[in-house]
């Protein structure tokens, strides 16, 4: 289905790569020079929360009066909103420093949930860890007394994570891979890890909780036929690729989509196509009847209603 009417909306900003809506229809959303941001529900007004002096992208609301960031370069963190006070709640786990905090969800307890996307290369380097596939991100898990472990490990590119309306699993996109795989966290299958959604036509992105009980999934482009070429190279020569100029280099399309999951793993809802003004979609959240998304690469977030019958 293709997408409806979009409005979209300049943040003053680059990179608004991840979005939240609070309870009066605000957004907030980090860029690419460090400032979280706040934009009024029409759009027309922008204020300042904090810089967190990184490069923050997943972004969630942390009780009443908190903002969660993952920020790829400073790592897990909170933020008030009153005052903007940035407090680091992780740089590392289990005594590994991370490479790329990526994006987290927030449980009714105050147990986190985030990624650490990949081993070796950090945000400036994301597609080398698409190329080479080294299998090398981790989904995290810290609860409200600060310790952290391991939920999984060996993802390929981890990145967006939600949890089950009813909290019985957490999903984790993993991009190198195109789905999204969940882990079982109550009742007989706790632990057990497996395909929510694969095979998907796009790089699954971030991923989100909606209103509506489902789980969304950005497509921050199709699948791009450079580089699922590179991606079947040996390993050597797929080491070679990010050496080559950019214009040869694999590079992302400007047709995005959005899918609606429901808990068992099927796709209720598929919205896909271009947005004039609005390329590389990465960030999506649903609230009463709206979705929100944001854009690693864009100036702008957009907005647009959900599909009739959801």
């Amino acid at each position: 289905m293709r997408f409806g009417a979009v409005e979209v909306i300049p943040v003053n900003g680059e990179g608004p790569e991840d979005v939240v809506v609070d309870a009066e229809g605000r957004i907030y959303t980090g860029l690419v020079d460090g400032r979280i941001i706040r934009i009024s529900p029409d759009g027309g007004r922008i204020e300042p929360i904090t810089a967190t002096g990184g490069r923050p992208l997943g972004i969630e609301l942390l009780g009443d009066d908190e903002l969660l960031v993952c920020d790829a370069y400073r790592g897990l963190l909170a933020v008030r909103i009153a005052d903007g006070k940035v407090t680091t709640l992780a740089t590392e786990a289990l005594g590994r420093r991370m490479v790329f905090c990526n994006n987290a969800a927030v449980a009714a307890d105050g147990t986190i949930y985030f990624t650490d996307s990949s081993d070796r290369f950090p945000i400036t380097h994301w597609m080398n860890d698409l190329i080479e596939r080294n299998g090398g991100g981790r989904l995290l898990r810290r609860s409200p007394d600060g310790e952290i472990d391991l939920v999984a490990a060996g993802l390929q590119f981890a990145n967006g994570v939600a949890l089950a309306p009813d909290e019985s699993f957490v999903a984790v996109a993993e991009t190198g891979a195109f789905g999204v795989r969940r882990v079982w966290l109550t009742g007989d299958r706790a632990g057990r890890a497996e395909d929510l959604v694969r095979d998907l036509s796009g790089f699954p992105d971030n991923i989100s909780t909606g209103s509506d009980g489902l789980i969304w999934v950005t497509q921050a482009s199709p699948r791009v036929p450079a580089l699922d070429f590179a991606r079947k190279l040996p390993a050597p020569l797929r080491a070679l690729v990010p050496r080559l100029p950019d214009f040869l280099r694999p590079a992302p399309a400007p047709r995005v989509g959005v899918l609606g999951v429901d808990a068992e793993g099927a796709i209720v809802h598929d919205l896909n196509g271009e947005i004039d003004g609005f390329r590389m979609l990465t960030g999506v959240r649903e609230r009463a009847g709206k979705l929100y998304f944001g854009s690693l690469e864009e100036h702008t977030i957009a907005i647009t209603a959900t599909p009739a019958g959801s």
